[in-house]
């Protein structure tokens, strides 16, 4: 059955995750349920919050939304993440939430702007 409205959170809100946030918010489809970021003045941490959008420097917190969340987009880069959110996603018998990889955010993003996006990611550590 397709879905009318995909309810989504976001890890990661910088120089990657701003872009996709500005999408997802303008989407009359998607309702963003929050977004995590180490940096709580990200860009994207800063639109989420002006946004009235739920934010965490914790992205645990946003794993465990559990079933509610149908979609959990990983832009960190940071393989320890991606890790960390599956073994979550185990430890909770959640089958619902699919975690995005940053690659298919990538091929999206690219596919939306009619050219190769690149991808940038600080180097901090998880």
């Amino acid at each position: 059955m397709p879905n009318n409205l995909f309810r989504v959170a976001v890890v990661g809100a910088g120089e990657t995750g701003t872009p996709l946030l500005r999408k997802l918010l303008a989407a009359p489809f998607v309702e963003l349920l929050g977004v995590a970021d180490l940096d709580p003045d990200a860009p994207g941490m800063q639109l989420a919050n002006h946004r009235g959008v739920k934010t965490t420097t914790n992205f645990h917190e946003l794993a465990q939304l559990g079933e509610r969340l149908d979609v959990l987009i990983d832009v960190t880069g940071v393989p320890a993440v991606r890790d960390a959110l599956r073994k979550a996603m185990q430890e909770t018998g959640n089958h619902h939430t699919v975690i995005v990889h940053e690659m298919v955010v990538q091929l999206m993003l690219s596919l939306l702007n009619g050219e190769l996006v690149s991808l940038k990611h600080d180097t901090q550590d998880y």
